[in-house]
């Protein structure tokens, strides 16, 4: 397995200090995915630099984050500008993401990908982790090996379409700001396609 870089050049969220922090904390790439649902990719990924921001601190921590008042850590996301649509329910679900890697990986988000083997058990540990389905396990995968250079045995395979290289299908692929608007059209070809489906199905449907 390749060795991790160690300041890798993010720009999943478009801004500097948000994109290096994304670049140097594990934990804050794993919360900016957490926080990337329903809400435009570049404000999901600046997410992990706000919350740092407003505790006062320069990165995230695992520990600290578990071991916030529920209430509190939903205010302090919800501080306008929030942190997503969603602040509060999203506050309770990074509050998980951070309590089962305290649990499980003493508090290091690194851990869960370093010393992996394979795709496949790489695919198996991102998708244990609260908050992550099938699609944002993948999609993970792949962002981890393409701009952070964890790359078990067939990681690609494992992460799907998301790992094709040339694709513009996910966070994997934005590299800046020509590759998030490559991957924005692509996502709204996905909508309206899916939607195009839904109603030809439901025009075949019984009684229509």
């Amino acid at each position: 397995m390749s060795p991790v870089p160690k300041t890798p050049d993010i720009h999943l969220a478009q801004q500097p200090d948000a994109d290096a922090l994304l670049g140097r904390s594990p934990l804050a790439a794993l919360v900016g995915m957490l926080l990337d649902q329903q809400v435009p990719m570049e404000w999901a990924f600046s997410g992990p630099y706000t919350i740092a921001s407003r505790l006062g601190a320069d990165d995230l921590d695992a520990h600290e984050i578990a071991a916030r008042d529920p209430e509190e850590f939903a205010a302090l996301l919800s501080e306008k500008p929030a942190v997503h649509r969603y602040p509060g329910s999203m506050a309770g679900r990074v509050q998980q993401l951070c309590r089962f890697l305290v649990e499980e990986y003493g508090g290091d988000a690194s851990a869960v990908w370093e010393g992996v083997a394979t795709g496949k058990e790489l695919l198996a540990r991102l998708e244990a982790l609260p908050g992550f389905g099938k699609q944002k396990a993948q999609i993970f995968l792949a962002l981890l090996g393409k701009q952070y250079g964890v790359r078990p045995k067939g990681w690609r395979e494992a992460a799907g379409a998301y790992g094709e290289q040339g694709s513009y299908r996910s966070a994997a692929d934005i590299t800046g700001p020509e590759s998030l608007a490559k991957v924005r059209a692509h996502k709204q070809e996905m909508k309206a396609a899916a939607k195009a489906a839904k109603a030809a199905k439901e025009g075949k449907a019984p009684g229509n």
